[in-house]
This record gives C-alpha cells, structure tokens and sequence, in this order.
C-alpha cells in the first residue's frame, strides 16, 4: 500500500500540481485500489487535504510538509528521484 501512497501523490506532485488550493476530483484517481483508504490514511498524516464541494470531494498535497512527501515518494519510487519540486 506504501507504493501506491506515493505514485498517487507523485501523480498530485508531478502531472498535476496539485498543491495546497489547487486540487483536482477524486474521481479522477479511481484507477487506484484503495482508494479511500489510500486517502483516509494520507489526511491523518496532514499530507493529503481534502477539499468538499458540494458534488465532489478534492484532493492536494500539503504544502506544509512538502519535503517530507517528496522524500517518501522518492524512497518508495526511486526511479522519479530529483523530478518533483
């Protein structure tokens, strides 16, 4: 489940960047097994800030812990090591 942790947030990081106020669907991660778990877990940490519209829930990455998340997305996906800002 680690790994799936980090290739959301990579996705959040990297194509998206979705940080902080600029968040997107949570819909648009379905692909995703666990989803809900995957973000219940991630928002206990502060890491992941939900966003509730009235139609749909949003996510993004706290930008308050923003190098603790680019180090757990590089230590469970090294390949994408120095990619995120």
């Amino acid at each position: 489940m680690e790994k799936a942790k980090a290739k959301l947030m990579f996705k959040l990081a990297f194509s998206k960047k979705n940080w902080g106020e600029k968040y997107d669907r949570l819909e648009h991660f379905k692909r995703f097994q666990n989803l809900k778990q995957i973000v219940k877990e991630l928002s206990k940490k502060g890491w992941i800030l939900t966003h509730n519209k009235p139609k749909y829930l949003g996510i993004s990455l706290n930008t308050n812990y923003k190098k603790e998340i680019i180090e757990f997305i590089e230590s469970q996906m090294p390949e994408v090591k120095g990619i995120i800002q």
